[in-house]
């Protein structure tokens, strides 16, 4: 089915027996996010909120909660946007295998097509506090858009052609705007409306940004979509919604006419307001910083609108389903535009950017003992590409040494990894550089460090399973093991003052006992840590800051290059800098559950 409004949308899935009707009067304040987390957690259906407290709008969420929902949702034009990407990876190969009526129809749908007349998303007209006021979590600054899609047009050059589609996260109340008539914009850095923002404070001109919400799914996945160099994500959205994009200018703005809601403003040139707090995907709070804002206009919405959101968190969230899908679309690209590349994964678990997994290729010396060469030059090309540019670890491998690898597969990646890794040689830092916008383990706003560690050859160690041997005293206790050559390590709580002394502590209590153990983490609480795979992921690479937080047994700088002689160390303590974890209330919890049961039957 082709969707021309979340409506179709809902329809489909009531149809197809994937969605739950929430009839009674639901509070946006924290109850509905945390209905549709633990719909999310149980792999529920899509769910529709009929009586959202404080709007006249319903609003869905969970659109995206398992992939193979994801999948039905764009099932009739995903395999033409995938032979679309073939056409371009492998034109020769791709000629061989693809439906040309299917990838000329896909193709036919990339021409984005004015509306002529009154556009459907301009039925109607609402103020921002008619909009459903959804506030995900407790410490959260006021209610938040989550499934936006912001538009806007070089200032000096508009057109669509010219024009960025994102999803960058939208503040509608609380904090020092001003009610009805400003909302915050959180833009991070690598964002195409950070291009259009320099260009109009450079020109003196004024920015005008359309924030959509609603519509068919392809748009917002357009947003979020990492395009290859020159596509406009409005082509992108016509192709994967099987349908052209449709749009309609008003007073200088474009608005999307197949959108449920159009909020329109004019970026304000003058100054910045403080937006946030905000709990976002690292499983932490976003701290409050000055960001851009509207002058909001105009917010117009269609006929039986409903407002579509989402909550983020702590990895998985439903968010997941999008890297799922960006993945399956783009994985024939990324060999053709990183060469010796054979496999990529940002691992959810940790974050997505903090942690990055890839298999390479190491060719350049067939006749030497084989040490990374390739591999550094592969890295460096993926540091440098689109979003992957943001990450803060990168464990890099040679294909040729397992060939049936799997990228995705954390626990065996890492066991390869660990068990090849030259911990002479091999690690490689960058250091007061970009990170993440919403990382707070760096030396401030945007400010961290990266470390890229290459391995490839035969096995230079045998990992250890098994902690019931490792002997600590003092303010170490708890040693644990999750992985093979993975130690976990409780230690006391984080004091800058003391930070050295603990390793050098840390180091001459294990140096006779760490061998089988490459890697070692120190945590807070290392029986959490060493509960499953998801909190290891979770706490060693987002509670730590390369550069600041990476040591050795035995380590030493010779060069200006770090060895850590007989084991990594890294120290993924929580740091008085770090943003505080995000908590839902158990009354919260309960009352959600009970909701969630009743509509459930």
């Amino acid at each position: 089915m082709l969707y021309k409004s979340t409506q179709d949308v809902v329809n489909d899935l009531e149809l197809a027996g994937q969605l739950i009707r929430i009839k009674e009067e639901v509070s946006p304040d924290g109850v509905m996010a945390e209905i549709q987390r633990q719909a999310y957690s149980r792999g529920l259906g899509a769910v529709l909120f009929e009586n959202v407290k404080g709007s006249p709008f319903p609003a869905v969420s969970n659109l995206y909660g398992t992939h193979a929902r994801t999948e039905y949702l764009f099932r009739q034009t995903l395999p033409g946007i995938m032979g679309l990407f073939a056409l371009k990876t492998n034109p020769w190969k791709a000629l061989k295998s693809i439906s040309w009526v299917r990838t000329f129809k896909t193709i036919f749908h990339a021409l984005p097509l004015p509306t002529l007349f009154r556009s459907p998303s301009m039925w109607g007209e609402c103020k921002l506090s008619d909009l459903p006021q959804i506030k995900s979590w407790p410490k959260d600054g006021g209610a938040f858009v989550t499934l936006p899609q912001v538009f806007s047009e070089h200032p000096s050059q508009p057109g669509i052609w010219g024009s960025n589609l994102g999803m960058y996260r939208i503040q509608i109340s609380g904090g020092s705007y001003v009610p009805e008539k400003e909302v915050g914009l959180h833009y991070q850095i690598h964002r195409g409306l950070g291009i259009h923002h320099t260009a109009a404070l450079e020109a003196k001109l004024p920015l005008k940004v359309a924030i959509w919400v609603g519509g068919p799914p392809a748009h917002a996945f357009a947003a979020v979509m990492p395009l290859p160099e020159g596509m406009s994500e409005l082509m992108f959205a016509g192709m994967f919604a099987g349908r052209n994009f449709r749009y309609k200018r008003w007073n200088g703005y474009v608005i999307s006419s197949d959108a449920d809601f159009c909020i329109l403003g004019e970026l304000e040139m003058s100054g910045l307001k403080p937006e946030g707090p905000f709990g976002d995907h690292l499983g932490y709070y976003s701290l409050k910083h000055d960001f851009p804002y509207l002058k909001v206009e105009k917010v117009f919405h269609r006929k039986n609108a409903i407002w579509p959101f989402t909550v983020v968190g702590r990895p998985p969230q439903e968010d997941t389903s999008f890297g799922h899908l960006i993945h399956k679309v783009t994985q024939s690209l990324v060999p053709s535009e990183i060469p010796g590349i054979k496999a990529l994964h940002a691992v959810d678990e940790a974050g997505v950017h903090p942690l990055l997994l890839a298999i390479g290729s190491e060719r350049y010396t067939p006749f030497a003992e084989r040490r990374p060469m390739e591999l550094h030059t592969i890295a460096h090309r993926i540091l440098g590409f689109g979003q992957c540019s943001l990450a803060k670890y990168l464990f890099l491998v040679a294909g040729e040494d397992q060939p049936l690898l799997d990228v995705s597969d954390v626990s065996s990646f890492f066991q390869h990894f660990l068990e090849r890794v030259d911990l002479e040689n091999d690690l490689h830092f960058e250091t007061r550089t970009t990170i993440d916008t919403l990382d707070y383990s760096g030396e401030g706003l945007n400010r961290g460090s990266k470390l890229f560690i290459t391995a490839c050859g035969k096995k230079k160690r045998e990992l250890f399973s098994d902690a019931s041997a490792i002997e600590v005293s003092g303010v170490f206790k708890e040693p644990r093991c999750l992985l093979p050559g993975v130690l976990l390590i409780q230690g006391p709580a984080f004091e800058e003052s003391s930070r050295c002394q603990v390793f050098e502590d840390l180091s001459t209590q294990l140096q006779a006992q760490i061998a089988g153990f490459p890697l070692l983490v120190l945590v807070d609480d290392s029986p959490f840590a060493s509960e499953s795979l998801a909190n290891f992921l979770w706490i060693t690479f987002t509670r730590s800051n390369p550069s600041m937080d990476v040591y050795g047994v035995g380590g030493k700088i010779i060069d200006k290059h770090f060895s850590a002689g007989k084991a990594m160390v890294i120290d993924a303590r929580i740091k008085p800098h770090h943003a505080p974890a995000l908590e839902v209330s158990p009354e919260v919890s309960s009352l959600a559950a009970e909701i969630l049961s009743r509509s459930l039957g």
